[in-house]
């Protein structure tokens, strides 16, 4: 299969508007609490931390549950079961790099889980404590929105949407209805 930049992957010129990449975020626990992230070695988010995760094979008509197993299997080396994935929740972000639209979901792993395998061609696998993400270089969206509400919701569900237009990060919770909103 022939490499293709990320944007280009999500890009289609008969668009007349930014075009949406559809992914994934997967969050993985140890038996000690502490959770799995990757330090990125590409864009996006090149040089931080995040989930594991990755976008959808759209020209395939994957689903995000299967993207989720997959990008789990791929870069975690575990296989899972749908059945062990909790939807935590979907998040909607407006003018990434003014350049696209994302539309994450966010799937959690029921179980504490094992990686054997730390190192890949996108980075490398590290477990973290809980308390001390927000001291790693992680994007300013996970670091203001999607972890403070992954961790308010976790086990339940929540919606949200950020909009990066312009260089400002203003966000909305959409589910549960009235709960909370930010600016920044």
């Amino acid at each position: 299969m022939r490499a293709v930049s990320w944007k280009a992957a999500c890009y289609d010129p008969a668009m007349s508007s930014l075009p949406y990449c559809i992914a994934v975020l997967c969050y993985l626990f140890n038996e000690k609490g502490q959770v799995l992230l990757l330090h990125r070695r590409r864009e996006p988010n090149q040089d931080l931390y995040s989930p594991v995760g990755g976008k959808l094979e759209m020209p395939l008509g994957e689903s995000p549950t299967d993207c989720a197993l997959r990008e789990i299997r791929e870069e975690a080396g575990l296989s899972i079961d749908p059945a062990e994935l909790h939807l935590t929740g979907i998040v909607s972000e407006a003018g990434f790099d003014d350049a696209m639209h994302w539309l994450m979901f966010l799937y959690e792993v029921n179980h504490p889980v094992a990686v054997e395998r730390m190192h890949f061609d996108e980075g490398r696998l590290e477990w973290h404590d809980p308390a001390h993400i927000t001291h790693l270089p992680i994007p300013k969206t996970d670091r203001e929105v999607i972890w403070p509400l992954f961790w308010r919701y976790r086990g339940r569900f929540f919606m949200a949407h950020i909009d990066c237009r312009g260089g400002k990060l203003q966000w909305q919770l959409q589910q549960p209805v009235g709960d909370v909103t930010g600016c920044a």
